[in-house]
């Protein structure tokens, strides 16, 4: 199978697969290309209400193919940077699952996603020192935002990679998994997100995001909701609540 992003839904989560088995799953450009347009089409379908990040069989991303940068390194590197920003706007929550190398650009789209789950064994990296590319800025925000100044400069200036223990006590990791449970623990949690309330969710990212022009538009989506009367009630009654918030315009 040629190099690709594979991609199904169930129960409300859609899972994307980077599928380059014979790369360690690296990304090529025109993988690069392909994930924001099927970004927009997840986001647009109702049915979503999660979205699961990982790798083809064991390793989850070793970064940028490197054949592509040779052609054209700071191409490659801005379809790298739409890519993670287009993860990063993703509206809905977003969990990268994480095994063996997630190394390069591979570690960029998982600190471009709301939480990191990963499973023992695995390895992180950021790698640019080694090839004289300089990391792009937004990239680089974002990795001080997760593990810290310190961190981000040991890994950047480095290139050197770090276990899963080091990366979950550093931040970049939200859970470490002991080997053969990551997919039933991911299958379990984003079931717990797909039960909870959109609206909670949606506003609760933009905040986290650090977007501050938005405060009058969720105050009148919370006020035209049902959600709080529903979870109000569902908790007095004893049942799982039914949320009916969708996102408009």
């Amino acid at each position: 199978m040629e190099p690709r992003l594979l991609h199904e839904v169930t129960d409300s989560v859609a899972t994307v697969v980077i599928h380059h088995p014979g790369k360690r799953n690296a990304m090529t450009a025109a993988m690069w290309r392909a994930l924001p347009p099927l970004l927009d089409t997840l986001a647009a379908d109702p049915a979503v209400r999660a979205l699961v990040l990982t790798g083809e069989g064991g390793t989850f991303c070793a970064g940028a193919d490197i054949s592509t940068l040779r052609e054209s390194p700071g191409e490659a590197q801005g379809l790298a940077v739409l890519a993670e920003e287009a993860l990063a706007a993703f509206p809905k929550p977003t969990l990268a699952a994480i095994r063996g190398h997630c190394v390069g650009g591979g570690a960029q789209l998982a600190a471009a996603c709301d939480l990191r789950f990963a499973e023992q064994g695995a390895l992180f990296g950021v790698t640019p020192a080694k090839l004289g590319i300089v990391y792009p800025a937004s990239s680089t925000r974002r990795l001080v935002s997760l593990v810290g100044p310190g961190t981000a400069k040991y890994l950047l200036f480095s290139a050197e990679l770090i276990d899963a223990e080091r990366a979950l006590r550093t931040g970049f990791l939200d859970e470490l998994l002991p080997e053969g449970e990551l997919g039933k623990r991911v299958a379990e949690f984003t079931r717990v997100l797909a039960a909870r309330s959109r609206l909670t969710q949606a506003a609760a990212k933009e905040f986290a995001n650090g977007r501050t022009d938005r405060d009058g538009y969720w105050a009148e989506q919370a006020h035209g909701s049902d959600d709080t009367a529903e979870g109000v009630a569902a908790f007095l009654e004893r049942r799982e609540p039914r949320f009916t918030w969708t996102a408009r315009g």
